[in-house]
């Protein structure tokens, strides 16, 4: 029951063909290839850097670094208060528990 049972490979059906033989072929040098033809001029114009867009892109990422940082310490804030929160819940509970074993 527990010895492994070894397949027996089974007999093949049908016409076994030989491989086929690849024969090789010469190659007979040809015309050259035509020179490349020059690249096409890009049809997107190219994005020129001014001073002015540069202020702006600067004052856009100083934008979004505030506000993600805002967005991230408000969370931290809140997970801060919820725990002190829950902290004081607990001392209040153990001091009722602990004053009411006293009292019986």
């Amino acid at each position: 029951m527990f010895q492994p049972k070894i397949p027996t490979m089974p007999q093949p059906s049908g016409l076994v063909t030989p491989p086929a033989v690849v024969q090789p072929t010469t190659i007979t040098p040809g015309t050259p290839a035509p020179a490349p033809a020059a690249a096409p001029e890009p049809s997107r114009p190219v994005v020129q850097l001014t001073p002015g867009t540069a202020v702006a892109l600067v004052g856009a990422g100083t934008a979004v670094v505030l506000v993600v940082g805002t967005v991230l310490v408000s969370l931290l804030l809140a997970v801060a208060v919820t725990s002190a929160s829950v902290a004081v819940c607990a001392v209040v509970l153990r001091s009722l528990i602990a004053s009411d074993g006293k009292r019986r």
